[in-house]
């Protein structure tokens, strides 16, 4: 296989990998809240805390140093415009990922007590935004040239 076609793929199964994974714990919690067991809530929470999260978080680090070994390996100029724009979701991405998991974290602190509905709303807006978020910078990944 071609190193370019190699790293095209080793660019976009991660972001693909992200947005998948991102979802299916938001979806997960989602269900755990709704099944009303405290038990299997708190370890689903110290699970997607202290496993996901960080393997998430590698992923999302490994699409600038990928993207950009892809870009230069093509020999493709990038506008400043583009720089900006996806330096900047970037930002707002790794933002949104420390609230998240800040609001897990008081989340799990709670232990078995039934967590607030404004927890709950903050932790869904979050995961709400990352996932919007991530299809930005998928979108912005596809424009480039490639």
């Amino acid at each position: 296989m071609e190193h370019y076609s190699l790293l095209k793929w080793a660019h976009s199964l991660p972001a693909i990998l992200l947005l998948l994974g991102v979802l299916a714990h938001a979806l997960m919690l989602w269900k755990a809240v709704r099944g009303g067991q405290p038990a299997v809530l708190q370890r689903k929470l110290r699970r997607t805390r202290l496993i996901s999260l960080p393997v998430l978080a590698l992923l999302g680090l490994s699409l600038p140093a990928s993207g950009w070994w892809l870009v230069h390996l093509a020999g493709f100029p990038l506008s400043q415009t583009w720089l900006l724009a996806s330096s900047l979701l970037f930002v707002v991405l790794v933002v949104l990922v420390l609230l998240l998991n800040g609001r897990l974290a008081a989340w799990q602190a709670l232990g078995d007590s039934p967590a607030p509905a404004r927890l709950l709303r903050f932790a869904a807006a979050y995961s709400g935004l990352l996932v919007l978020v991530l299809l930005a910078i998928m979108g912005l990944m596809g424009a480039k040239p490639a």
